[in-house]
């Protein structure tokens, strides 16, 4: 869109994403779906009830550092995840306390989660916060190529989305 690379085009380019962003959040929800349950769960245990859009942009972030070649539905499922532990008590209780969790995630370490997301990890992010989990309840996932922890072999598998291996 921007041809120039210039401090004013990347900042015009980062307020459309972030409005595009809240535009996101505030779609309505289709009947039957729990809209941010993990939010909601986070909320009630103290989370932030004013950050929704932080929390979309953190996921995408992640979605898209862990899962940019992936199936879209692998995308999705990295961010249930997510959602899926701030629900459980045996973590952190909002997004940024699970991501940032130390050893959690590789690109926290390796700095990928500063990377802007791409329109289809937003959207992802987002399918994931209205309580679609194609990772079937999953507090894990990994790359079985890549992975070097003989914890995470030892999970009980819910699904196999694409290179990513979901796990209890």
């Amino acid at each position: 869109m921007f041809r120039s690379k210039g401090t004013a085009h990347i900042a015009i380019m980062l307020t459309v994403i972030i409005i595009s962003a809240l535009a996101i959040v505030a779609e309505p929800v289709a009947p039957g779906q729990k809209a941010y349950a993990a939010l909601e769960a986070s909320q009630s245990r103290g989370g932030d009830p004013n950050s929704g859009w932080a929390y979309l942009w953190l996921i995408a972030q992640l979605i898209h550092a862990e899962a940019a070649n992936e199936p879209y539905a692998g995308k999705v499922a990295v961010g249930a995840v997510v959602l899926n532990r701030v629900a459980s008590p045996n973590f952190p209780n909002t997004v940024p306390g699970v991501i940032y969790e130390p050893y959690a995630f590789t690109p926290v370490y390796d700095g990928r989660i500063n990377l802007p997301p791409d329109s289809e990890s937003l959207r992802a992010a987002q399918d994931a916060l209205r309580g679609w989990d194609p990772s079937y309840g999953a507090l894990y996932f990994y790359n079985p190529a890549k992975s070097t922890s003989w914890w995470v072999f030892t999970r009980p598998i819910t699904t196999q989305i694409g290179n990513h291996v979901f796990a209890r």
